[in-house]
């Protein structure tokens, strides 16, 4: 069985599958392998060739993407973008944030970057690897754009403006599907409906404004022939249900949920899940052994049929090429990786370094921290961060701000002494105030204000 056929008979349910299919999230990473920079390959066809080339070759994987970047869409409807040197672009513009507009200018496949993606796409599907590899073209979700356009408001607009979210959403919705039928068109064998932003709101907030957008795209998706995959990032367990309802073939998870437990939703709904390898304490720095016994625990958890094993999200630029080789060890070879591994110590080894929290009683203004996978990468954590950044424009030198991005070693200690479950996430003075929730402007600073007045009151 090949890796592609390995996909298609998990997308349609199959059972009796020789093994789990393995589908490794490598965007910026391919670069990695060839020495090539995030930008190269997001902007160089031959480049990203070359390097998706590599992946195949080193990973054997049974399902690629072509590209891992959700600023696509959004730089050629006027998003500025800024780019750095090992992580996605991020935008840094949102050309809807000072009007209520509703753009009605669909991209092309010309347009921008498309045909960078389009192109390549083009190649492998010709040549071995689309006879032997899953392809998947993978799009920007319709709130994650709305996101991009509007901006931090868009949370506030939902309570205030509901109307204009839900006009501002059909035309998102419009060009996700043109989006989609681009990829189909070029030989997609599934198109990935790429949303982080979904587990920022909650299942009624969900139902009210995505359910016939996401319902519409996945119909599209599933009309022209090919498979879909519902991608959200950070803790979306309370939406995992409302997603299945949208119907996608597969819903892809990160390390912020719990995969057995999500299992037995998507099950009800015969629904395949991928995930949910996590990507910087085990992939980026963990060892070979703790990534092979992570999916050794996955495998072991989980019914094998409807599953696929993946990261929980596009690979961190720096994993190490011997972690993710292990992990298609585990999944290759099951019964002799776990008795590889079976008296290791899984987790990633702590070297001297000694994490010193704030003494949170005595602070002398209200500490505002914003513990993250890396705002520059993750859409969820990038709007958090910007939320808590508008309220340090408001509040100037009377709170204080800091990010904690968990791509750093140390981080992901203070994070573990914070006992942080989920990312991203707001304390303040020390107390978790927002889990994988971004609060509106109004909200965020009514609760500095009560950390203000309590200071005001003990001073």
């Amino acid at each position: 069985m090949t890796g592609k056929e390995r996909i298609y008979s998990t997308m349609r349910h199959e059972r009796g599958i020789d093994k789990v299919a393995w589908v490794p999230f490598a965007g910026i990473h391919a670069g990695k392998l060839t020495g090539y920079t995030p930008t190269d390959i997001l902007t160089d066809e031959d480049k990203l060739y070359e390097s998706l080339v590599k992946v195949n070759e080193t990973y054997k994987p049974d399902g690629q993407p072509i590209m891992f970047d959700l600023q696509i869409e959004a730089e050629i409807l006027g998003c500025e973008l800024m780019w750095a040197e090992k992580a996605p672009p991020s935008v840094k513009t949102h050309p809807l944030e000072s009007n209520d507009d509703i753009p009605d200018y669909i991209p092309k496949e010309h347009d921008g970057r498309i045909p960078v993606a389009l192109n390549t796409l083009k190649r492998l599907k010709d040549g071995a690897i689309g006879q032997n590899t899953a392809l998947y073209g993978l799009i920007c979700g319709p709130f994650t754009l709305a996101s991009h356009l509007r901006g931090n408001d868009i949370f506030m607009d939902m309570i205030d403006k509901p109307e204009y979210v839900k006009a501002l959403l059909a035309y998102t919705v419009d060009v996700a599907e043109a989006m989609a039928g681009y990829y189909i068109d070029a030989g997609a064998d599934v198109v990935a409906v790429v949303d982080p932003l979904v587990s920022q709101i909650s299942p009624m907030h969900f139902a009210e404004f995505l359910t016939d957008g996401f319902n519409r795209i996945f119909s599209y998706i599933r009309q022209r022939g090919t498979f879909s995959s519902f991608f959200v990032c950070g803790n979306a367990t309370r939406n995992i249900e409302e997603m299945c309802k949208t119907q996608p073939d597969c819903i892809s998870i990160d390390e912020n949920i719990d995969m057995p437990e999500a299992k037995k939703i998507t099950d009800r709904y015969n629904i395949v899940i991928g995930g949910n390898i996590p990507l910087t304490s085990v992939m980026l720095y963990g060892s070979q052994y703790d990534n092979m016994k992570y999916v050794i625990g996955l495998l072991d958890a989980m019914d094998h049929h409807n599953l696929i094993i993946s990261p929980g999200c596009d690979m961190p630029y720096d994993v190490p090429p011997e972690n993710v080789v292990g992990v298609r060890q585990a999944i290759d070879d099951t019964q002799a990786v776990r008795e590889i591994v079976k008296s290791y110590k899984a987790g990633v080894q702590q070297e001297d370094i000694d994490v010193q929290l704030p003494d949170y009683d005595k602070l002398d203004k209200p500490l505002i921290e914003v513990f993250t996978i890396d705002s520059a990468t993750c859409a969820a954590c990038g709007y958090m961060v910007d939320a808590v950044k508008v309220a340090k424009q408001h509040f100037g030198d009377r709170i204080d701000f800091i990010e904690y991005k968990a791509v750093n070693r140390e981080n992901i200690y203070r994070i573990q002494k914070m006992g942080i479950k989920n990312l991203p996430c707001i304390f303040i003075n020390g107390e978790l105030k927002y889990s994988s929730i971004i609060p509106d402007r109004k909200e965020l600073f009514e609760e500095i204000e009560r950390y203000l007045v309590k200071d005001e009151q003990r001073a």
